[in-house]
């Protein structure tokens, strides 16, 4: 061989040599190479009707190897493991919604032109303490997407007030196997749309465990008053007949659901808002759980775990919608479903007061855009009107009382103190006589106590009273401290409501009086000194708009008792009473037990007393 030819083999040998090094495969790719090959033996292995391999050397298409090495190496969405957490921002008049691209869930909400207690912007709950997300088996692999990155349709979507419209998050199994959170908002609402749809997953979701939607959100402070907030937030849902039940208004509880049926929505309320889930199909079952966190500056933290219910035609869709806004009674009561029960409005005969009445008056009144504090105030005068003839009946009866007493102490006299209960019939001949009803200043007031006690319960809750400022109160929905100190441990309490405080020395100077009109003594004219002292601690953190009325009340009784009092003669009583006397005494025909009280009566005389002179 010459030179050259030498000189060629020699560079084709080296080309060769470097060629077999520089191709080699790397370890990486032959772990890869060989997992695909696996499981396409597998799956010829499971499928004898697979069509057959391809030859050795024939080149194999691209699309299957991808998403064969996907589901192989990564398990189930092995391509939704990884990405990018981003933002789509989705908004309308009355919220601004963040929806996040990991886990395809509504990650903040907030309500525009609303504000927390110190000014800032009202978040209903945010991504670092909430999750969204559902859970199932594909294969034998648990599936949870909130771990798992969508692909947004767009990144930004606003709407007008007459506008709707909605965008896509997927999250991908393959090209034409996927799920997808449709999301959808109008101009002018506080609802979120969510439509949740599985699309050629039949043989890839379990059936032994269904499509579960767990949501956890922990809430945080927005009103001046923390245990106030904290007192009535909870976990709210609805029971199969449509009633209304909640968990975790005191303490941490958890609560098994729908085991009497579906349920149809679930709430995590705080004091003045919602944020409420319905579902369209319901919940066939779940778990609901309430914490009270310690740490500063948070309410509660809400958990729930409800299994998704198919609609009657059995499609892959379910239909929800969320409520993110006020709990204010008629935009609640708007959403159906009895959502607006979650508000307290009292129990038993105060609840239809409140709804059928006082709320009636209230929005009437509210519509003529007065402040809310000359609202208290007429809604006051207007009850108190209705309410006159009770108290002038209440005023006369103890007026006849007074006229009375008198004849009621040579009673005693003549009595003694050593038989009470005989002296009780002696007092009872003397009414009868008189022709006066003994509970005739009691049963007015009594049934002026449930429009008391329904307003307990009002106005608290009323969404309408939130940083509405009257006079010095700054807020009517809370306290209006004027001193702050060190909270007292017995009392609990670490400042001084100045309405509250007027409100006690109004109740004070309108028990004086009634003490006065009623002639009461002893231990009944002291207790109503007492009561209400006690009430002054009780109510302290109370709403000023709460005490604002009672003070407002406590005024125009005291004005009533003072115009029906120039009413009223006492001579002429006196006389009428008198006359009344010489008519002659009716006796109705007693009953057997009030024959046996009278008998045990007169057997309660004590015997005379011996005289020790005299002997036994």
């Amino acid at each position: 061989m010459d030179k050259n030819t030498f000189t060629g083999l020699f560079l084709i040998l080296i080309i060769f040599i470097g060629s077999m090094y520089l191709m080699n495969p790397s370890e990486t790719e032959i772990k890869r190479e060989r997992l695909v090959q696996d499981s396409i033996a597998r799956a010829k292995a499971n499928n004898p009707d697979t069509a057959k391999l391809p030859a050795k050397n024939a080149k194999p298409t691209l699309a299957p190897a991808v998403v064969i090495d996907s589901v192989a190496i990564n398990g189930p969405f092995g391509k939704s493991i990884t990405g990018s957490t981003e933002t789509v921002i989705l908004q309308n008049e009355l919220l601004k919604v963040n929806l996040s691209t990991k886990g395809g869930r509504v990650a903040s909400v907030e309500l525009k032109g609303l504000k927390t207690y110190d000014n800032k912007p009202l978040i209903m709950f945010d991504g670092e303490n909430s999750n969204f997300g559902l859970t199932f088996l594909a294969g034998n692999k648990e599936i949870n997407t909130q771990d798992l990155y969508f692909v947004p349709s767009q990144k930004e979507l606003t709407v007008t007030k007459s506008d709707s419209s909605s965008v896509t998050m997927r999250l991908s199994y393959s090209s034409n196997q996927f799920i997808d959170y449709i999301y959808s908002i109008k101009g002018d609402s506080y609802n979120v749309g969510l439509t949740i749809v599985t699309t050629g997953l039949d043989n890839v979701i379990s059936a032994s465990k269904p499509l579960t939607l767990n949501w956890q959100a922990t809430l945080k402070q927005k009103e001046k008053d923390i245990a106030s907030e904290q007192r009535y937030s909870g976990a709210y849902f609805n029971h199969a007949d449509n009633e209304v039940d909640h968990i975790g208004s005191s303490k941490d509880e958890t609560k098994e659901l729908g085991e009497d049926g579906k349920v149809q929505w679930i709430s995590f309320k705080q004091h003045f808002f919602s944020n409420v889930l319905i579902a369209k199909n319901g919940f066939t079952k779940g778990k609901l759980a309430v914490t009270v966190p310690t740490t500063p500056g948070l309410v509660k933290s809400i958990t729930a775990s409800m299994q998704l219910a198919k609609g009657k035609d059995n499609t892959d869709a379910y239909p929800l919608t969320f409520y993110f806004g006020p709990n204010r009674f008629n935009t609640l009561k708007a959403q159906g479903y009895n959502i607006e029960k979650q508000i307290d409005l009292g129990w038993g005969p105060l609840k239809w007061i409140n709804k059928v009445a006082v709320l009636f008056i209230f929005k009437a009144l509210e519509g003529l855009g007065w402040s809310y504090g000359i609202i208290i105030l007429i809604l006051t005068i207007i009850l108190k009107t209705v309410l006159t003839p009770l108290t002038y009946k209440s005023y006369l009866s103890m007026a006849k009382m007074r006229v009375l007493k008198p004849e009621m102490d040579e009673i005693k006299v003549k009595v003694g103190d050593d038989n009470p209960t005989l002296l009780q019939q002696e007092y009872l001949k003397l009414y009868k006589k008189a022709g006066v009803n003994p509970l005739g200043g009691c049963i007015p007031m009594v049934l002026q106590l449930p429009i008391v006690m329904a307003f307990f319960f009002f106005f608290p809750n009323l969404f309408e009273l939130r940083q509405e400022s009257f006079l010095w109160m700054k807020d009517l929905s809370t306290y209006d401290s004027v001193i702050n100190f060190t909270k007292i441990p017995l009392l609990n309490i670490n400042h001084i409501s100045l309405m509250c405080l007027l409100m006690t020395v109004s109740t004070l100077v309108t028990t004086y009086f009634n003490n006065q009109t009623s002639g009461a003594t002893g231990q009944m004219k002291y207790i109503g000194y007492i009561t209400p002292v006690i009430f002054l601690t009780v109510l302290n953190s109370y709403p000023s708009g709460l005490n604002y009325y009672y003070f407002c009340a406590n005024v125009l009784t005291f004005v009533q008792q003072l115009i029906i009092r120039q009413l009223v003669n006492d001579e002429k009583i006196h006389a009428r009473i008198q006359e009344n006397k010489k008519k002659p005494v009716v006796e109705k025909k007693k009953s057997k037990f009030q024959q046996k009280m009278d008998d045990y009566m007169r057997q309660q005389k004590p015997a005379p007393k011996s005289d020790p002179k005299k002997g036994k």
